[in-house]
């Protein structure tokens, strides 16, 4: 990827595409309300999405400002939101706090034009603002969440992009991620585990932690009690750990999940399926979660929650979620 290019006298300064996500949920929202927190920070958001959907929120929570076409070389001041162009949602279906078919397809072009940008060098990473599967299967569009969708947009195969659930206290990535307990366990192998544990490494390293120490979880409950609960440890997580430490990383497991999450020993954690990793961070920090899609060349994040239509269009939703993302992925966050 080509370096961003930058005004003269900010060669530190990042630029971050905000992809609006579902238009009818809270993401335009919060993307607005992130921008406007960021405006007298060294990074600049470049929200992509609809112009008209934007200046409507940008006249309830950012007045005074100006929405801003984004020019790659161009300084942005401090009353400027910048904004790339996607026009993707017809006006008569932006309706905020229902379900249509019109936005999940828009949500997916948002992504698209953010990403490629991203690969053009002209931003330095990616935020997604939370989606509706809903609303993209409406759209006829197959979709399985961010991390297969960025797969798709960089060529890259799709069960080699994984996620990591990142909060200040919690880091947790996944072997495997949206399909039925089933399916991901006939699909486990000591492989994929072992590419899931090196991506998420490469993950903990990209926002700071130099030399992370990764904690793997067991596939059964006490990761198979030395055969007493399934042989699937031994056959397939006992392996992966054995050649990640060949290759001289610090890594410990695989051990029950829950016993490893209550001794913190680790910088990061690898789950085997949704629900192990995350339930703990959503019990942590239910609004506090960067999302990180890992593997697919592009500096990549959602959010840990969801679209929450039952608010949308009210002006109430928290925006710290995408506030602390961007501030992640522009190097801005504590770990």
């Amino acid at each position: 990827m080509s370096a961003t290019v930058q005004p003269s006298g900010e060669a530190a300064r990042k630029r971050i595409a905000v992809a609006l996500g579902d238009a009818n949920g809270i993401g335009p929202e919060i993307a607005v309300k992130a921008a406007r927190a960021l405006r007298d920070a060294p990074v600049d958001c470049v929200l992509v999405g609809d112009g008209f959907v934007l200046r409507e929120q940008m006249a309830r929570h950012a007045p005074g400002m100006a929405l801003t076409a984004f020019e790659p070389g161009a300084a942005r001041l401090p009353d400027q939101m910048l904004w790339a162009e996607v026009a993707g949602l017809p006006p008569s279906d932006y309706a905020p706090g229902e379900v249509r078919a019109a936005a999940g397809a828009a949500m997916v072009a948002y992504v698209g034009e953010a990403v490629r940008l991203a690969r053009a060098g002209l931003v330095d990473a990616v935020v997604g603002c939370p989606h509706s599967e809903t609303s993209v299967a409406r759209a006829g569009i197959p979709f399985s969440g961010y991390p297969g969708l960025i797969a798709q947009l960089t060529g890259t195969p799709a069960d080699r992009v994984f996620l990591m659930l990142a909060t200040p206290d919690l880091r947790i990535g996944h072997v495997t991620l949206h399909e039925p307990v089933r399916r991901a366990l006939a699909r486990l192998d000591t492989q994929l585990v072992v590419d899931a544990a090196l991506a998420v490494m490469d993950g903990a390293r990209a926002i700071g932690i130099a030399r992370p120490r990764l904690g793997v979880f067991g596939i059964n409950p006490h990761a198979g009690e030395g055969g007493l609960f399934g042989d699937e440890d031994q056959a397939i997580t006992e392996p992966a750990v054995a050649r990640l430490r060949a290759m001289g990383l610090d890594v410990d497991g695989p051990q029950g999940a829950d016993l490893m999450l209550a001794q913190r020993a680790h910088d990061v954690y690898l789950a085997m399926f949704h629900d192990q990793g995350h339930i703990p961070v959503k019990l942590l920090s239910p609004r506090q979660a960067s999302a990180l899609s890992l593997g697919g060349g592009v500096r990549f994040s959602s959010v840990g929650h969801g679209c929450a239509f039952d608010i949308a269009g009210l002006g109430t939703a928290d925006a710290s979620a995408v506030l602390r993302t961007v501030r992640l992925l522009a190097g801005l966050a504590d770990h």
